[in-house]
Order: C-alpha cells, then structure tokens, then sequence
C-alpha cells in the first residue's frame, strides 16, 4: 500500500473523446501543445510533477530568502554534501541548466561526450556545446522479453575500445536509471567498471543523477553484493565513483523545480560558478528561492526511505502487469520511473516512417485522455527537413512516466482498461507524418498530421 495518506485533493478534467480529437488537432496531434484542462491522467513525465510531503511544505515555510549566503543555502548544501561526498555543490533551477552549464565548462568544440544513454535536453545542451554525441547502450537492452538485470549498463566493451582509440573524448555520462533506455537501472559493478577505464584514461566520468534513489533501490534488489544495503548507502556509493554529477532535483529531489551541478575538480567549479552567477543566479542561489531550496533538501532525504521507493516500484510493476493481461508488452523487467511500452509489437500495420510510438501514444490521448511520451522515431530517428524518416529509431517505445505520490492504483486501472481497448482493434489505430519539424528538440515543438491509408 502507498506508505502515505492523502491530505489535499484535486479535480481532474473528464472530457469526451470529440472534445479530445478537436483539441488534439488544434494542437498539431503533439502532446506537449495540449493543456493541462485537456489531460485525464498526465503521463508526460515524472519531472516536477509529483506530490510534496507535509514536511517539505514546512520546510518551504522556513525559507530564507536571503540574496546571498542564506539559511536555506546551508541547509542545501549540508544534505547535497553529505549525500554526494561532492566538494563543490551549484544549485540550479533544473538538470537541463545544469547539463548546459558543466558541457559549456568541460566540452571542446568536437569533443565526444558518451553516455549509455543520451536523453533529449542532455543530447541538445551537448550539441550546443559544440560537442558529439555518442551512445553505447548495453547489447542486453536490444531484449526486451529478457528479465536482464542491468540493462540501462553502458557497453563496456564498446567504451574501451572507443577510450582506446583516436577519438576524443570530453566526458563519459552515465545516467542512472537509463530514461532513454527503457528506464533500465545501471549497476555498481558497471559504475566502477566505468571508474577503471576513466581513471585509466584520464576522463570525467559524470552522473546523470536525475533517479539516484530509484537506481539504488534496484541496485538493493537486483544485485547481489548489495542486497543487504540501504538505498541511501548505495546512492552514497555511487556518488563517490564519479567526479561529479548533473541531477534534475524535479525527479529524487520529489520538488517542482530545482536542480544541482556538483564537483570534486576545484578549477572546473570555478568556471562554472562563473557561468551560474552570469545565467542563473548568485551560487548560493542559482534561480531558486529560499523556500525552493528548503524542499529540495526535505525531499533529498525522503526519497531513499525503502518504503516508498518498495511502494513507487510496486505501482509501476503493477501498471506493466496490467498493461501485459491486456495485451501490451512492456520492457522486462519493469523499472521505476516508468513503464515502457512495445509500440511496434502493438502496431505491426505502422511502419517506423509513420511514428508507431508517436500513434500508439495518441491513441492513448484519443481513446482516454491520457498523455504520455514517444521513444522511437520522432525521438530519436534521423529525419529530413521536409520531415521525412532517414534512419528510424532502434525501437518504438511510449514510456507512461508515473509522478511521485499522485495517483493511485485505481488511476492506473484506468489507464490499463483504455490500453486494452486499444488492444482489441489495433488496426483502426493510425499512423502520422510531420507537418513542421524544428531543428532541434523536436518532439517538443513539432507538428503533425494523422495518415490512415
């Protein structure tokens, strides 16, 4: 049972499927140009968009909002410190500042940053950089039937060989848990086996730290050495193996906004003070408000408490259960953050060049005002100015993100029967093409049209 009980309740919309299918036209069939009175249930993401505890709004209220070296800043970096073992802690208003601001720092124009996984604001702040994305996702992720451990591991294998060659490389990026890997936990022996080959070569190795807590609790369960570890004991553990890390404190720190960029390197953190107080904000500060600093601190100690990350991963599994008895795979085994569904396995009639994910995930809109996100093509292909499909994605995935301590299980009911609906006539479900396609991020500004021939 969900380890918490409910103080605070709000009204959902409920809306028929005409005023669904006006909106989603309107809206150019992207989900993010929908609003917030459109959307049922809201699986878009887990960023931001989870519940404060009762303790976390007291903090709030102790806020100091001091300019410059205020109460709440301390009591940030106290916890930050003491959890990450980091000596230099930047506070920002969320992951994708910190990402900008570390890649601005760290990166040379040609530079490779590798990661086992790249997701989209990470890939687009590389980009910008002047950086090269590389991703070595492990071979075990290609199975998603196969109950794998450790599938969000980057490919060691690979990574050497890559740190062995002529290329250069500006960082290796590990994100725990892997978001654009199917939400699939990385584990310690991978970490330290990282921490060989970055020692050995004399590269950064940086976490992408956004579900610490959520890789720990998977690390407690799946790995075998640490079985006996607290979730915290193994997130302090991980910390320690890299130089730094990058965390969007909207996912583990459980706040609707707020992120750190933290350091061990005294010169790297200098330059990227720098770049924090001309973007963001003062660095005891850095765009967030005293209050804003008190509940990222709250909720850095709450979310390694084992019964709520036992409940939070037991939601999510029952979700991908229910999901399997209607007839919709999943990416075994079930992570955390997310459930990963097969859209290629439901949609054989769509190809890639019509988004099977980006359908599959419009369907879910249409059929029942549930919005989620594409992992496929739209995401990750390699599509033309004129919006035509290159190189399709190596999967077709919509990931239902789950926000902490929001929904119930009733919720995810729902969400499964308007799955199984789906299910029973696949067919009738349509493909869509692009209509206008940004030159970066697109699946955040893109729009398209619906294609049923």
């Amino acid at each position: 049972m969900e380890p918490y009980r409910i103080k605070v309740v709000e009204p959902i919309p409920i809306t028929t499927r005409e005023h669904r299918e006006r909106r989603y036209s309107e809206a150019g069939y992207n989900q993010f140009n929908l609003t917030a009175e459109d959307v049922t249930i809201d699986l878009l993401s887990d960023s931001g968009t989870g519940a404060l505890s009762a303790e976390q709004q007291a903090a709030g209220m102790r806020g100091d909002e001091t300019y410059a070296g205020s109460r709440s800043w301390f009591r940030f970096r106290e916890v930050a410190s003491d959890l990450t073992g980091y000596e230099h802690i930047l506070p920002v208003h969320q992951g994708r500042a910190a990402e900008r601001i570390l890649f601005s720092a760290l990166l040379k124009p040609g530079q490779i940053s590798v990661s086992n996984t790249h997701f989209d604001t990470t890939r687009a702040n590389v980009e910008l950089a002047g950086g090269v994305v590389r991703d070595l996702p492990s071979p075990a992720f290609a199975d998603f039937d196969s109950d794998v451990p450790f599938k969000g591991d980057i490919d060691l294998v690979a990574l050497e060989a890559l740190l062995d060659g002529p290329e250069d490389v500006g960082l290796v990026l590990i994100t725990i848990t892997n978001n654009g890997g199917g939400g699939q936990p990385v584990s310690m022996a991978n970490l330290e086996a990282v921490r060989a080959l970055c020692s050995k070569h004399g590269v950064p190795f940086i976490l992408d730290a956004a579900r610490f807590a959520e890789n720990a609790w998977l690390v407690t369960q799946r790995e075998e050495r640490y079985r006996g570890h607290s979730p915290r004991e193994v997130a302090k553990l991980a910390f320690r193996l890299a130089d730094g890390c990058v965390l969007s404190l909207k996912k583990d720190g459980i706040v609707h906004i707020g992120g750190m960029l933290a350091l061990q390197d005294a010169d790297l953190a200098k330059q990227c003070e720098l770049l924090l107080i001309a973007t963001e904000g003062f660095s005891t500060y850095g765009g967030l408000s005293g209050r804003d600093l008190d509940m990222c601190a709250q909720g850095l100690v709450e979310v390694t408490d084992p019964m709520y990350l036992r409940e939070r991963a037991d939601a999510t599994a029952y979700l991908a259960d229910c999901a399997r008895e209607a007839g919709v795979d999943s990416v075994r085994p079930t992570g955390v953050h997310a459930v990963y569904l097969n859209a290629a396995r439901l949609l054989p009639h769509i190809p890639p060049s019509r988004f099977t994910g980006h359908a599959l995930a419009s369907e879910l809109y249409l059929a029942g005002g549930i919005r989620c996100a594409e992992v496929g093509s739209l995401y990750l292909g390699d599509i033309d100015p004129s919006g035509e499909l290159l190189t399709p994605a190596p999967f077709e995935l919509v990931r239902l993100a789950i926000p902490r301590r929001v929904y119930t299980r009733s919720h995810l009911e729902y969400v499964a029967e308007t799955l199984a609906g789906i299910a029973k006539d696949p067919e009738q479900v349509p493909g869509y093409r692009l209509t206008e396609v940004p030159p970066i991020l697109r699946p955040f500004r893109c729009r398209l049209e619906q294609i049923r021939s």
